[in-house]
């Protein structure tokens, strides 16, 4: 039995995988045809880097590390919004300014205390906002004394929360966590659009609720979290040019989409603000 009568056999036992293989079939096919053939001894090896490719997911982190990861990013999350509101000399100019952060705040609790469910985590908090320094190493200042400085950092946290979720949902694939991870997700994404409009509120000017093409993506205005938008001008989606696609311009082919970022890149810009000891490794 060679690879391509395995496929056949993948085919009548499970329609989904083999949809995800055939369209390595034909290559596979003319492979063959100048009489290279794959051995039995090889076939683990060959089928399991298939199934991968297929997956989107060589060498897949597991799903310990993902949720580890993520939670670390809501104590991240919770800690500054927490220290906020009862460590600093912010001034809230409205009601309704305040109560919506003790109620974004209540949210990344709330997604602490599932993370650490879900990973059968009891006691103490692994972060605490000792292990933290929000200004940044002094980048941000005055960010717990200045109203738009902390909306500023506030976004740049939700915007990297929803595109670092977006980033590990590949390697959550197939697993039940994911509808978890995506549920997070969507409401960080509220979080964002909701703080981009205080955002605009307290400087007096427009806004779009979304990532914007402008700037790089990066309507704080403050260079130093860049990162967190590096890549949100694509107009490339899934091999397909969008610019100029049925008269779209390319501030509406980038803005139209948002983008994913990698495990790394969100551990960088975290790490800014995690002091020495804690950071993510």
């Amino acid at each position: 039995m060679n690879i391509l009568n395995i496929l056949d056999e993948i085919e009548k036992v499970d329609g989904e995988i083999y949809e995800r293989l055939s369209p390595r079939r034909s290559a596979m096919k003319d492979f063959f045809n100048v009489g290279k053939k794959i051995s039995m001894a090889a076939l683990p090896l060959a089928l399991g880097s298939m199934f991968q490719k297929a997956y989107g997911q060589t060498n897949p982190s597991t799903v310990n590390d993902v949720l580890n990861f993520a939670l670390a990013l809501e104590y991240l999350e919770y800690n500054y919004y927490n220290h906020a509101l009862t460590n600093s000399t912010i001034t809230f100019p409205t009601s309704a300014s305040n109560a919506a952060i003790t109620t974004i705040r209540a949210h990344e609790r709330a997604h602490v205390d599932l993370l650490k469910s879900a990973l059968q985590i009891t006691g103490a908090d692994g972060y605490v906002d000792a292990d933290f320094d929000f200004t940044a190493g002094g980048a941000f200042g005055d960010v717990f004394s200045n109203y738009q400085t902390f909306l500023k950092v506030a976004l740049a946290f939700e915007d990297t929360g929803v595109r670092a979720y977006k980033g590990q949902a590949p390697i959550l694939k197939g697993n039940a966590v994911l509808t978890t991870a995506l549920q997070i997700h969507s409401v960080e994404a509220r979080h964002a659009s909701h703080i981009r409009q205080m955002v605009a509120a307290s400087l007096g000017v427009a806004l779009k609720p979304w990532i914007s093409y402008a700037a790089n993506g990066n309507d704080t205005g403050i260079s130093a979290v860049d990162a967190v938008y590096a890549g949100e001008q694509n107009t490339m989606q899934a091999g397909i040019e969008i610019n100029g696609l049925g008269g779209a311009s390319q501030t509406q082919a980038a803005e139209s989409f948002d983008e994913f970022l990698t495990g790394a890149a969100v551990k960088t810009i975290a790490n800014q603000f995690i002091k020495t000891g804690k950071k993510l490794a």
